[in-house]
């Protein structure tokens, strides 16, 4: 399908752009009323993400307030490990839960590789959301990194230390290379079905890469993305744009850059200036705004990214987007300022 408005793809791609093309993490979210309508008909998370007409619903909802120049397929990192088993659920206030975590070896030994099948409700999503677009703008499908997975399935949910992940690599690192390379060709799997329902483009969030050292996130982390990337390119989808976001792991970003990856998104503690210079011309660089700068007047978010776009510079290859997502209290009049800015800003 030929896109009305291709800015974001070409620019992943380091060709030139009139302008800088811009989207948002969790651009589809809870700061929207809109959205928070349709979760509360939904009911709960999880049937709002598996259900394709809501997910496609919620999806559009922000390109029909903001010029965005993507969107982004509404669902969850987790769902991988749902698909494995774990039962995703999730408890109030309290965020995401399984009702099967693991807790021993025979758990990470039992684990399936799930097939796109076994998440035909994504697929599904992604197709009723790329005709509903019908060629306004590239539609991005993702998924958790392996090593983010696997916090989130050894720790049942989020954590502050880490610990149990960490115990896991430390002292049974086959056990933990076992549970990734499971991760890895299931997410290879994941995301060829992605595109091959209608995705543009894949990213990869790898939350929480920056909580490793620079060797074990090479080891843990970087060496499962490279076989995704490699998975990718195997089964004939080089031409697919690859994004890898990892936060808190500025200091691996060269390595990152030499994984053939296409773009790599950046979190807001590092100047992108820098992070240019590390990664040379071999990838597109997404970001870098402090998503806080929203909370700051309307002047405020104006320069804020009239400086990061300055500390760009004029050549190819940056798609304008937040350190990381949206926060839910967040005011959708202050993204409005904020694209306005990126548009007037950078059109050459």
């Amino acid at each position: 399908m030929k896109l009305e408005n291709d800015l974001y793809l070409r620019a992943l791609r380091r060709e030139n752009t009139e302008r800088t093309p811009v989207w948002l993490m969790r651009q589809a979210g809870r700061y929207l009323p809109e959205y928070r309508k349709v979760r509360a008909e939904a009911g709960d998370f999880m049937t709002l993400a598996s259900t394709p007409e809501m997910a496609c619903e919620v999806t559009i909802q922000p390109l029909e307030r903001f010029p965005l120049d993507a969107a982004i397929i509404f669902s969850d990192i987790l769902t991988i490990p749902d698909a494995m088993g774990l039962e995703l659920y999730f408890e109030p206030g309290e965020g995401p839960r399984f009702n099967n975590p693991i807790t021993d070896e025979a758990d990470i030994k039992a684990l399936p590789v799930p097939d796109a099948d076994d998440l035909q409700y994504v697929m599904d999503a992604i197709s009723l959301t790329t005709r509903t677009l019908n060629g306004r703008v590239p539609l991005i499908g993702f998924s958790g990194s392996p090593w983010t997975l696997l916090t989130y399935m050894i720790e049942n949910g989020g954590s502050k230390t880490y610990a149990k992940s960490k115990a896991l690599l430390y002292k049974s690192p086959e056990l933990a290379h076992l549970l990734l390379d499971k991760l890895s060709r299931s997410i290879i799997k994941y995301l060829i079905g992605q595109i091959q329902s209608g995705a543009s483009a894949v990213q990869i969030f790898d939350s929480w890469g920056g909580v490793l050292s620079p060797a074990d996130f090479q080891t843990f982390s970087l060496h499962y993305m490279q076989q995704i990337v490699d998975g990718l390119k195997q089964a004939g989808f080089a031409d697919t744009p690859v994004v890898l976001f990892s936060k808190g792991a500025n200091q691996s970003l060269t390595a990152m850059s030499e994984t053939g990856c296409h773009g790599l998104g950046l979190d807001w503690t590092i100047n992108i200036d820098v992070a240019k210079t590390l990664t040379g011309d071999r990838v597109a660089l997404q970001g870098n705004l402090d998503p806080a700068t929203l909370y700051a007047p309307d002047a405020y978010i104006d320069q804020a990214v009239k400086q990061v776009l300055d500390a760009y510079g004029p050549g190819p290859g940056h798609v304008f987007n937040l350190g990381h997502g949206m926060q839910p209290d967040m005011d959708p009049d202050k993204v409005a300022v904020l694209v306005d800015a990126v548009r007037r800003h950078s059109s050459r």
